[in-house]
């Protein structure tokens, strides 16, 4: 799945490297970026971790023309009087702007490096607004972000890539120059897409893909971490056979009253007996405090 990934993501898609300090996926995500000048798509990058000279540098031989590099490397936190691009631009309309003063035939693909840098001075919520208004938005085709997961808590990372259309998690192979790629593709249609690659970056940033494993679907547990049965292995019997269940289906219980009781309490029948009360002329009985006579 990940040459296809490579290929073009479609049209309002989002797709996140997510990477640790053990993997980098920075060379992934130049491997994107070479991927879209092939495609004469035209690039916006917002660059907090690198510099411009660094990221054409490593791209030579591609045709940066149509690769727009967006300065926050220099200033990302505005501290100079004229900053190129600061972290707290990350907005729809400052984006939208940025983007538009650049005439394009098609809209154009927006690279974030990283997002990890945003998070770290722009709220998970106000970050995730914008991503979401970006993907509607239609001043972009598509953005790649970059994340660094052990960065951040688990639920910051949860609710940005629950945005992504695609997420890719990187993480170092069994040799040197291979990695393992573990991808989540959701399509429109609420299928889900799990697949798990060895892969190489060649110096051109081409991807080659060594082995695949494909899952489709939610990713199914290993039998050693299925939960165990509480109640195998107890000395007494939870369960019940169908004779025992029948005869607790005919078991009357004590306070269900049957119809022939409710009759027998509520109709008085022949020969019931009543308690009849008529007061005389010596008992000492006040309407006004029935409780006179009580000593209190």
């Amino acid at each position: 799945m990940l040459p296809e990934l490579l290929l073009g993501t479609d049209a309002g898609g989002f797709l996140i490297i997510r990477d640790s300090a053990s993997y980098s996926g920075r060379h992934l995500l130049k491997s994107f970026i070479n991927a879209a000048l092939n495609r004469e798509e035209y690039v916006h990058v917002l660059g907090f971790e690198g510099s411009e000279e660094e990221l054409r540098d490593g791209l030579k031989g591609s045709p940066t023309q149509r690769l727009h590099f967006h300065n926050a490397f220099t200033d990302p936190l505005g501290w100079t009087d004229h900053p190129a691009f600061t972290v707290y631009q990350f907005n729809f309309e400052e984006l939208t702007h940025l983007v538009k003063q650049t005439s394009h035939p098609k809209p154009a693909i927006l690279i974030i490096d990283s997002l990890s840098w945003i998070l770290r001075h722009v709220s998970p919520p106000a970050v995730c607004k914008t991503l979401q208004q970006l993907k509607k938005g239609g001043a972009v085709r598509a953005i790649i972000g970059l994340l660094h997961a052990d960065m951040h808590q688990r639920g910051t990372v949860g609710s940005v890539c629950h945005l992504a259309s695609s997420v890719i998690t990187v993480a170092p192979g069994m040799k040197g120059d291979e990695a393992v790629a573990k991808i989540t593709k959701r399509s429109k249609s609420g299928k889900v897409i799990q697949d798990e690659e060895i892969f190489n970056i060649k110096e051109d940033f081409t991807v080659t893909v060594q082995s695949k494993l494909s899952h489709i679907g939610p990713k199914q547990p290993d039998p050693e971490e299925k939960e165990m049965d509480p109640t195998a292995n107890l000395t007494f019997n939870l369960r019940l056979s169908d004779t025992e269940r029948e005869a607790k289906g005919k078991l009357a219980l004590p306070f269900v009253f049957s119809k022939e009781k409710k009759t027998a309490l509520l109709h008085s029948g022949p020969g019931s007996g009543r308690i009849l009360y008529e007061p005389d002329a010596n008992d000492d009985y006040d309407q006004e405090d029935p409780d006179d006579d009580l000593d209190v």
